[in-house]
């Protein structure tokens, strides 16, 4: 898994196409249990290093119900967005993930792991990748227990979501304490 991960760090396939120099941002090791699968680093992320070192970490991890420790411990959880450097801004938020990256990497890095016991997948661009159906991300999210044991789809929980998150109060009120129960059934 080291030597993919330094791989993949070195990554600048997409260099033309970013609008600042590449910085894949990934996670992980052979023990990870959980999965996170995002779309790709925002800007504060690239530019302190640390994955989900921003308010959506922060309300990424109240969804989780874990502090920065656990968060941060590999052996807990792999870190593995879609697109693995910041692709920019659009008109509203960031531009979507670029998409070279996933069908290059993911299954490698997948394949490394010996105790994998769930998949997050953050956002509709991590969940129209793996979850092949018609639904979209509130239908997902709504109906997680289908796509149960291996994925659990879940919004991202950036603050640009604020609106999406106050039209479906359910989410926080319902799923989120089922993900966090299931979370610490598979950490402790």
């Amino acid at each position: 898994m080291r030597d993919l991960l330094k791989e993949i760090r070195r990554c600048d396939l997409c260099r033309k196409n970013l609008p600042f120099e590449p910085r894949p941002i990934l996670e992980a090791s052979s023990e990870s249990k959980i999965v996170l699968i995002s779309q790709a680093p925002g800007q504060v992320v690239h530019n302190n290093r640390i994955a989900w070192n921003d308010q959506s970490g922060k309300r990424l991890r109240e969804w989780l119900g874990v502090d920065k420790f656990t968060f941060y411990n590999t052996s807990n959880f792999a870190i593995l967005p879609m697109g693995m450097c910041y692709p920019g801004k659009a008109k509203t938020g960031d531009a979507p993930p670029r998409k070279e990256c996933a069908p290059l990497w993911h299954k490698k890095v997948l394949s490394k792991f010996d105790n994998l016991k769930m998949t997050i997948l953050i956002g509709s661009y991590a969940s129209n990748y793996y979850l092949k159906d018609k639904n979209n991300l509130t239908q997902k999210v709504a109906n997680f227990r289908q796509y149960l044991p291996e994925f659990f789809p879940i919004p991202h929980p950036s603050p640009v979501n604020i609106f999406w998150r106050k039209k479906n109060p359910w989410f926080e009120d319902e799923v989120v304490p089922e993900l966090q129960k299931r979370v610490k059934e598979i950490i402790e």
